[in-house]
Formats: structure tokens, C-alpha cells, sequence
């Protein structure tokens, strides 16, 4: 199959999972997932365990703060590299107006790399939850038209692949820095 009927194919399938324009719960949910993987409110989150730490979630919180900007820097790289449009939409303003590139999805990357991360981290029940809450933000970007499917895909693989490449180096790096956890 060439590009084109890769991305007709992507194009048909994407819009059978669209919900952005018919209003009720199911949106609602959608609507609630696809916002919960934003950058800034990881970001921030993070940000407040790390600084009314323990020693068990300072770490973690640290680590996978790192990750998130880890994440954000190599999804910037390969989005203005490929500069692929967003679909058409009225739904997600902010998003289409400060990144009007929709390939990989960010918001699918850095959820299932945090989920990967966690699975390394621990503990399990944290873990499990981001396992779970990772696909439902990947399908809820489909499903609110600000990515096509084929986005999503390639940022969950990418977000496994930099999740376990985070879990494995950036403790080893960080240990020189370990007074800040």
C-alpha cells in the first residue's frame, strides 16, 4: 500500500472514532481524558510532589519530571521535522493555535512513557493506573479531532521506547544530583 492510501486509510479510520461534535457523557469523558496528558499539568503535578517530597516519591517525582521534558524535547524535534497538519476541528483551540503539528501526538508519547516509567518505578498500584490511563488519553485525542490515529499510534510506540530508555539512564545520570531528590 503507498503513503497515500496509508494516510486515506488513516484518514477514514480516525473519523469513525470522532466524538468532538456529538455532545453527551461519552464526549464529556473524552474531552476529560484528552486533556489530562497536557505537558504543563504533569509538569506541575510533578513539580508539587517533588517539593513537598518524601523519600519515596521525591525521587520518582524528580525522574519522571525529567522524563516529561525528555519526552516534550524529542516531540518538538520530530513534529517540526514532519510537520504534518492537524485534522480539521473547532475542538482543542489551544492545542491547534500553539502546535498546529499533529504527528506523533504528545499527549499519547508522554502518557505512555510515564506509564512505562512507572512500571519501572513502582509502585505497582501507580503503575497500573498510568497503564490504564495511557490508552484512553492516546484514543480520547482521536476521538476529539485534534489527532488522527495513526498520530497516537506512533506516540505510544514512541512513549514505550522513551519511557524504558528513561527508567534505565536517567538514574544513573541523576545520582551525582541526588541531594535534590
Amino acid at each position: 500500500m503507498r503513503l497515500r492510501g496509508i494516510l486515506a486509510l488513516d484518514t477514514r479510520l480516525s473519523a469513525r472514532l470522532r466524538i468532538a461534535e456529538k455532545p453527551g457523557i461519552l464526549r464529556s469523558v473524552a474531552q476529560f481524558f484528552a486533556h489530562s496528558g497536557d505537558s504543563w499539568f504533569w509538569g506541575l503535578s510533578l513539580l508539587f510532589v517533588w517539593f513537598f517530597r518524601d523519600s519515596f516519591w521525591g525521587p520518582r517525582a524528580f525522574i519522571l519530571g525529567i522524563g516529561v521534558i525528555i519526552t516534550a524535547l524529542v516531540v518538538l524535534l520530530i513534529k517540526f521535522t514532519i510537520r504534518r497538519r492537524r485534522p480539521e476541528g473547532e475542538w482543542g483551540g489551544i492545542y491547534r493555535s500553539t502546535d498546529p503539528h499533529s504527528f506523533p501526538s504528545g499527549h499519547a508519547t508522554r502518557s505512555f512513557m510515564l506509564a512505562v516509567m512507572a512500571i519501572g518505578l513502582g509502585p505497582a498500584w501507580f503503575a497500573i493506573l498510568l497503564i490504564l490511563w495511557a490508552p484512553l488519553v492516546a484514543i480520547a485525542r482521536v476521538a476529539m479531532g485534534v489527532h488522527y490515529l495513526s498520530d497516537v499510534v506512533a506516540g505510544a510506540i514512541l512513549g514505550i521506547l522513551i519511557g524504558w530508555l528513561n527508567v534505565r539512564v536517567i538514574p544513573l545520570v541523576m545520582i551525582p544530583y541526588s541531594h535534590l531528590f
